[in-house]
């Protein structure tokens, strides 16, 4: 990794301290440290955050919609770095999917998208994995040493965000907001099929304007989203002109 992107990573640090502090929701924290994460690692596509709850493992932050397609592709078929990660509570790399022999159907679903690698670190609260921190990247090899630093350091970090909000919220309520975020995404899908068939385009271009919308307009990308969607759902709602981030 460049010098540069090492003199960047205390600020990135203390910004990924601070989301505890400066975001509204759960979901919205864990959102804040994927985004993050590709930017601090240098080798990183994509990142989604996988949490474990009731028994059952989602994910409540993602990069984008390719993190998290890869990581529900794993909990679809209950194999894959993520759940392995989970399991041991220990860091797996996958340095080249393509020579991968730890998971059946796995690496070729990962490198059907064009990821080549993955880094999975455990999110570990009282010293228990209770999450995940996954990065994806294009190529093999995408991960320096360094870059599998900064990621412990990130996961370390947002282990103690977890850690304050599960001391914060109790059981009921932090299960509420891990509902809410699939409820979320729920919404987001919806409004990216409506950008679709509008503008003819594919999913990763769909999310791509609706963030633009969202940034543009500084409101949530999921209220961007839950708007469009009741927008096009109301019974006198007529077609009209596609999302352009105005």
């Amino acid at each position: 990794m460049a010098e540069s992107s090492i003199y960047e990573t205390g600020p990135a640090l203390s910004e990924l301290a601070g989301l505890l502090l400066s975001t509204e929701s759960f979901e919205e924290l864990l959102q804040g440290v994927a985004e993050l994460s590709v930017r601090v690692v240098e080798g990183a596509a994509t990142c989604g955050i996988s949490l474990a709850q009731d028994g059952r493992v989602l994910t409540v932050g993602s990069a984008d919609k390719l993190a998290a397609l890869l990581d529900e592709q794993q909990y679809e078929y209950e194999e894959g770095p993520c759940l392995q990660a989970l399991d041991t509570g220990q860091v797996v790399h996958a340095v080249d999917l393509a020579d991968e022999d730890r998971w059946q159907s796995y690496p070729l679903l990962a490198m059907s998208h064009g990821v080549r690698s993955v880094l999975s670190t455990p999110l570990l609260v009282d010293d228990k994995p209770v999450g995940v921190l996954n990065i994806y990247g294009w190529a093999a090899h995408a991960f320096s040493d360094l870059d599998r630093q900064l990621a412990a350091l990130l996961a370390g970090q947002a282990a103690i965000a977890i850690t304050a909000a599960l001391r914060h919220y109790d059981e009921v309520t932090l299960s509420e907001h891990l509902r809410t975020a699939l409820s979320s995404r729920s919404v987001i899908d919806q409004a990216l099929g409506i950008i679709m068939g509008q503008r003819r385009c594919i999913s990763d271009e769909a999310f791509a304007i609706l963030r633009t919308i969202s940034q543009r307009r500084n409101i949530k990308l999921r209220a961007v989203a839950a708007d469009l969607v009741e927008t096009i759902s109301r019974p006198d709602a007529k077609p009209g002109p596609s999302p352009r981030g105005q």
